[in-house]
Parts: structure tokens; sequence; C-alpha cells
């Protein structure tokens, strides 16, 4: 064991871990270690503290690729944040241009650099089209019925409109997100629809919990409100740290910032 160096960003108060694959295998971390290593590490009393982990590592279909492990060790198939946090970490390192390819997960994403200042960075996020699996389903949550749409953005969402955050949306998110019609889990976001061009979203992750915002939440949260005709494209996405940007033309775009905020070692035998 020894210690790796890590780098620490967050996307509108979405926080993740980059360490580099290399790095990783060099103090004896493989592919089955990460799950533990991702929970101590990502650990915001005893590790360094985040939402998730990004272990970058090389491609021939990329200018990286990215696997993501959340903060309780599980894996998942992309975070749109993530993804941005990873390429603010890319180009701070001036290893990529101004538009450049990173394969994650869900596939290989593309992105363009549109603004940066002295350490955060506005990236336009291509993310594909999103499968609606219900524009109404009937899921019951702690025997009371509940109404949500469901996307996949490349990875699973569940929407739920309402006049108002409840006080318990928390408790209502972390019922929802371990649903019997969500064998794998899923990511909950609780939408207000404020106008026609604009979302106030709250979010409650599957292997993280409550995050301030989400990338592929915000996505799911666009594309819902689109399908089911409560709102249209561009739609303004306001979370709890910040606002993003959601379009859907030929594809859906996610439009936001990524901040490198630290860089360092991580002790990997505490």
């Amino acid at each position: 064991m020894g210690s790796v160096a890590f780098t620490k960003a967050h996307a509108a108060g979405n926080d993740f871990l980059i360490v580099e694959k290399r790095g990783l295998e060099a103090v004896g971390i493989e592919a089955a270690a990460l799950p533990d290593f991702a929970r101590r590490i990502c650990s915001r009393h005893f590790g360094v503290g985040a939402d998730g982990l990004e272990v970058v590592g090389e491609t021939a279909a990329a200018a990286a690729e990215i696997h993501l492990w959340n903060s309780d060790g599980s894996a998942a198939e992309l975070s749109g944040n993530g993804t941005r946090c990873a390429a603010a970490y890319l180009t701070a390192a001036e290893r990529v241009g101004e538009r450049l390819s990173i394969a994650t997960g869900a596939g290989v994403k593309r992105l363009e650099l549109i603004g940066r200042g002295r350490s955060e960075y506005t990236f336009k996020m291509a993310m594909g089209l999103p499968i609606c699996e219900a524009a109404a389903a009937l899921l019951e949550v702690e025997g009371r019925p509940l109404t949500a749409t469901l996307v996949n953005v490349g990875n699973p969402q569940c929407a739920v409109f309402v006049e108002s955050f409840a006080p318990d949306w928390r408790k209502r998110g972390a019922a929802l997100a371990r649903c019997p019609r969500f064998p794998d889990g899923a990511n909950v976001s609780f939408v207000r629809v404020l106008d026609r061009n604009t979302l106030d979203v709250r979010f409650w992750e599957r292997g993280a919990g409550e995050t301030m915002s989400s990338g592929t939440g915000a996505a799911g949260a666009g594309a819902a409100a689109v399908i089911t005709e409560r709102a249209a494209s561009p739609i303004a996405v306001k979370t709890a740290a910040g606002a993003m940007r959601f379009e859907w033309s030929d594809e859906m775009y996610l439009t936001g910032p990524a901040a490198i905020v630290a860089s360092g070692r991580y002790e990997t035998g505490a």
C-alpha cells in the first residue's frame, strides 16, 4: 500500500474524486478492491469526502475512459456531473482540446468547452436520446400511490412532478430509489414546473443519497417534462446549488459548470 494522487471537483455542488487507474494499480488496487476503496475515500468523515469516485483510464475509443463508483461502493453507468468533472480534470492537465470525448459505462459522450475561468469550466455535453419507459407509472411508496415518469438517460431516472417539496421528500426519495419496480435502483428527482422553460428539482440518487445537483437527474427531469408536455426545450434546470441548461433537439444536451477545488494524495492504507 501507499498513497495515490487525487483531484476533487464539483459540478453545481455534486462532488467527485478523480483518480488515475494507473495510480491505483501502482499501489496494488485492482478492480475487485474498488468498491471498498470508493467507500473509504468518499467518506465525509474518514476520507476525503465526495458523492462519487471517477477512475480515469486510457482507451482508443476516446480521449479517456471513466468508471464511476458511488460513495456507497456501488458501480454506476454514468454521471453527467461526474463526466463534466472528469472533462475539467483533463482540460486543466492540457490533455484535451475544446472538443473532447469520454468513454463511460453508458457509451462515449461528447463534450465541448464553452467557457473557462481560473479553475472553473463550462461544458456542453451531448447525452444521446432518452428512453421513455413510462410517461405515467403508478408506483406504491410506503403504502401510498404515486405517479412518476420513468426515463433512461444512460441510467434509470424516476421523475416525480410536485407542487412543492414536501418536508419528507428525502424519505420518499429513498423509498422510491429501492422500489421493486427498479431491481437495480433508480435515481429520483422531485420536479417543480416554474414555467414552460424553467424547472426546480431536488435529487435523491441511488448509491449516494441526497445530492445538491445531478447531471443525469437534470436531463431526466427535463426529458420527463418535455415528454409529458409540462415544459419545452430549452429548459433552465434549477438545483439547490445552481442551474444547468437542458436542450432537446436532435439529441439531449446539458450545459453546466465543473470546478476543480483541490488535489492531493490519499493514504490507501488509512
